[in-house]
């Protein structure tokens, strides 16, 4: 367990990273530019919230439900990949780069159309962060290129993304939103649940 912390900080921390291409460019050069997250992520093993839940084992080889503990797991690599998040934005707010505005912009949108709608949004996410790393695997990784900046394009939120603008955000206004972006983002985080997981739901494999 210690070594899956360790592994899902690092990886919050290469999507932080990415997350900051992206403030500093935002728009399909940046988007093109977090795909540096999700390659690292991939190249190294690591453990990721947003390519782990689709993944995830469900029964043990006798058919018992793993369910639970899985589910506990994948809260455990969440909270890690918010932690390498944290530490990524704790550097950013030391950076030339006005980064806290466009981080601002990226909270207002999700805080204007609400959690439930935002949430809805993340699905759309969740499928294609499944989709791309289950082609990478197969090693076709030229789809993280594509699958990347059209999430981001199409306006589908990103958990650990999120955290970290959020996080980046000048922190007058996060203050005075908090109550908000605390029912927002577990919104968010199932919502890329439920995409990480479309394929199982709708066209189990036999």
């Amino acid at each position: 367990m210690k070594n899956t912390f360790r592994s899902a900080i690092l990886s919050g921390i290469a999507v932080a990273i990415a997350g900051w291409g992206y403030l500093a460019y935002p728009n399909i050069i940046g988007a093109v530019l977090f795909s540096f997250g999700l390659l690292t992520v991939v190249n190294y093993k690591l453990k990721l919230y947003t390519g782990t839940a689709g993944f995830i084992p469900l029964k043990y080889e006798d058919g018992r439900s793993r369910w639970l503990r899985a589910i506990g797991e994948l809260l455990i690599i969440l909270l890690a990949n918010i932690t390498g998040c944290l530490l990524v934005s704790l550097l950013a707010r030391m950076s030339p780069i006005e980064l806290g505005e466009s981080a601002q912009r990226i909270l207002e949108s999700r805080l204007a159309i609400g959690p439930i709608r935002a949430g809805l949004l993340a699905i759309g996410c969740g499928f294609i962060m499944t989709t791309v790393v289950t082609f990478a695997r197969e090693g076709k990784p030229l789809a993280l290129l594509f699958g990347v900046p059209l999430f981001i394009n199409c306006g589908f939120p990103h958990c650990l993304a999120d955290a970290f603008y959020y996080m980046t955000v000048p922190t007058g206004y996060t203050m005075a939103h908090i109550t908000e972006v605390a029912l927002l983002y577990p919104c968010l985080v199932i919502g890329n649940f439920i995409g990480c997981n479309l394929y199982r739901f709708i066209a189990p494999k036999e």
